[in-house]
């Protein structure tokens, strides 16, 4: 299979190396010093369990040199999918398809949804509906990303817990194209399993980090600081509620308590949430995917969201203070 990767960071190069390693003829998409690493040493993967090197990978910065791949993973963070897309297309054929593997709610959301909403774009995700205008529908499989890892030097991956991606088709159809993808992964020693409701996989996570990312964000304390804190564990709390009354309109359910996945969040620990490391990395957050959607989707169907558009509202401008400082 002809798999190439746009964005070979952390969970990209995670990917490529594993999906390399298991046979798959694979390209990742790199820039810079990371590119220039990968090229000339390949590409090293660390894990518990010891390192892995890629060196069969085909690296390039310019997409139109590799020509119609098989598949094509998006692992870029949800801001930078919208100037990505139009030079994406040099890398599809008649049947590519395209796995978005973003956090948050995905510009395809309402795309064969089947509901009141079908086709409505979510702004907040693809401003102009630029994604919308280049990459087909049909193209697209959703991915739910669970594993953490990040990127420690040019061409050095670290993998630091987690090896699950939710594969689903839009429609909720198991198609060959999906089992596919699924058997893949799992001949590169990654979960994959595919799900019939993505939408409800994707709140399931989202449901965590449209709460603690902007909370530790702006406060800078970890998963443990802000769920064994009372006030911000209240808040938690208040903001969470408000994520489920949203999805719980769009026919969402949720199979545990809020409680239970505070609970959960708090078992994690001293854990930094990408958002806290992004502000002090001085880089753009995932803000909008993660919580500026919710709130949208929340106007949509008339849920308030008041501590949510507090909190979006407070990392948007230190966003802004920080771009300008």
């Amino acid at each position: 299979m002809n798999i190439c990767i746009v964005g070979a960071g952390a969970i990209g190069g995670y990917l490529a190396v594993l999906l390399a390693q298991a046979g798959e003829n694979v390209s990742v998409i790199a820039r810079g010093a990371h590119l220039e690493a990968i090229r000339t040493q390949g590409l090293r993967l660390t894990q518990a369990d010891g390192e892995r090197v890629a060196t069969t990978l085909r690296a390039t910065s310019e997409m139109a040199e590799l020509g119609p791949q098989d598949v094509v993973i998006a692992a870029v963070k949800a801001p930078a999918l919208p100037a990505l897309a139009a030079p994406m297309r040099a890398l599809y054929g008649p049947d590519t398809l395209v796995v978005p593997a973003q956090n948050g709610i995905p510009y395809w959301y309402f795309f064969k949804h089947g509901g009141p909403f079908e086709g409505r774009r979510v702004e907040a995700v693809d401003p102009g509906g630029l994604i919308e205008s280049q990459l087909e529908i049909e193209r697209v499989v959703g991915c739910v990303v669970y594993p953490a890892a990040e990127l420690v030097a040019p061409g050095h991956i670290r993998h630091i817990e987690g090896n699950r991606f939710i594969l689903g088709e839009l429609d909720g159809t198991r198609s060959e194209r999906v089992t596919a993808l699924s058997k893949a992964f799992i001949r590169a020693g990654l979960k994959a399993p595919v799900s019939t409701k993505i939408r409800s996989d994707i709140w399931l996570k989202l449901w965590g980090n449209a709460v603690f990312n902007p909370i530790s964000a702006l406060t800078r304390g970890t998963l443990a600081d802000i769920t064994r804190y009372p006030l911000t564990r209240k808040l938690a709390h208040q903001t969470m509620a408000e994520v489920r009354s949203v999805a719980e309109q769009l026919g969402v359910e949720f199979a545990i308590s809020i409680e239970q996945r505070i609970a959960g969040a708090e078992q994690v620990g001293a854990h930094k949430t990408s958002m806290l490391q992004d502000i002090e990395a001085h880089k753009s957050t995932e803000v909008d995917a993660l919580v500026g959607a919710v709130a949208e989707l929340g106007r949509l169907v008339a849920v308030p969201t008041p501590a949510l558009d507090t909190l979006y509202a407070c990392v948007k401008l230190l966003e802004q203070t920080q771009a300008s400082a």
